[in-house]
């Protein structure tokens, strides 16, 4: 009898990990889902799949005679990644908790290698890249989504502008080398990942808007907060930020009274490439 036959899921527990998506990671995540080669008796990896998307999803898009890996150093998202694993009965899905610069697996082992927005988030990307073109066989798949430079610009701009304002060039300085960590330009990831025997068959380009009534909104929304606020903060001298940060507030408040709300634009890459036999 077909096991999917008499799957009775507890509805109370589904509650906890119903949520797999999150509102930032979706729209990336959906693109590369969609351009990912679903073949059976292949071998993938996920880096950097922080609360289990898109791992989950494409391990049960591949079926059970893949395997798929993932790899992340968050402690608490494994926690999070495994209940759900648990609780859909996800059977080829293998954990590690590590980092992507040093990927615990044989060479040449993996068809398959997902970063959904992750690779912007490493330590040292020319060491991930080594280690991705390593443990992946010739002729495998390896798709990358990012947010590019321009992220958010509409912040970015009145950061500047306060910055200028108080003299502070120093820290605008910061700002640009901060933007440039966490967001290369896209020339750059795709010389590093031709660098490593990667030929990058197609490049698709969206954005999507993060939509707020206006910057006090924004500054309070927890995604900011967690995935922005500190290395804001990080760039400022102590004894200006609240002076900073209550200028931006401000400027973001007239500005969304006059158009009608604060749209941060995002735009992204979906980065489809091949390693070359």
């Amino acid at each position: 009898m077909k096991k999917y036959l008499h799957s009775e899921f507890d509805f109370v527990k589904l509650a906890d990990v119903y949520d797999e998506v999150s509102v930032w990671s979706a729209p990336f995540g959906q693109k590369l889902l969609d351009i990912v080669e679903y073949k059976p008796n292949i071998s993938a990896i996920d880096i950097g799949f922080g609360t289990g998307f898109p791992l989950t999803e494409l391990a049960m898009r591949l079926g059970e005679s893949c395997m798929v890996y993932g790899i992340d150093p968050w402690k608490e998202g494994i926690i999070r990644a495994n209940r759900k694993i648990s609780y859909f009965r996800i059977t080829n899905i293998k954990i590690i908790e590590g980092y992507a610069e040093s990927i615990p697996l044989e060479n040449a082992c993996l068809d398959l290698i997902v970063s959904n927005n992750g690779l912007n988030n490493v330590n040292d990307l020319n060491k991930v890249l080594s280690e991705c073109s390593r443990i992946i066989r010739d002729g495998g798949q390896f798709v990358q989504t990012m947010n590019l430079d321009k992220s958010m610009y509409e912040f970015y701009e009145q950061f500047e502008s306060v910055l200028a304002e108080l003299g502070m060039q120093e820290e605008i300085n910061k700002m640009h080398l901060h933007i440039y960590q966490k967001r290369k330009p896209l020339d750059e990831i795709i010389s590093l990942t031709e660098k490593h025997g990667f030929t990058i068959r197609n490049l698709e380009h969206d954005r999507f808007s993060y939509k707020f009534t206006d910057g006090t909104a924004m500054f309070n929304h927890y995604f900011i907060q967690v995935a922005f606020m500190d290395s804001w903060i990080k760039i400022l001298p102590k004894e200006k930020t609240e002076l900073v940060f209550d200028m931006i507030e401000s400027r973001l408040n007239k500005q969304a009274h006059q158009l009608g709300g604060i749209h941060l634009s995002i735009p992204y890459v979906m980065i489809n490439a091949r390693k070359e036999k």
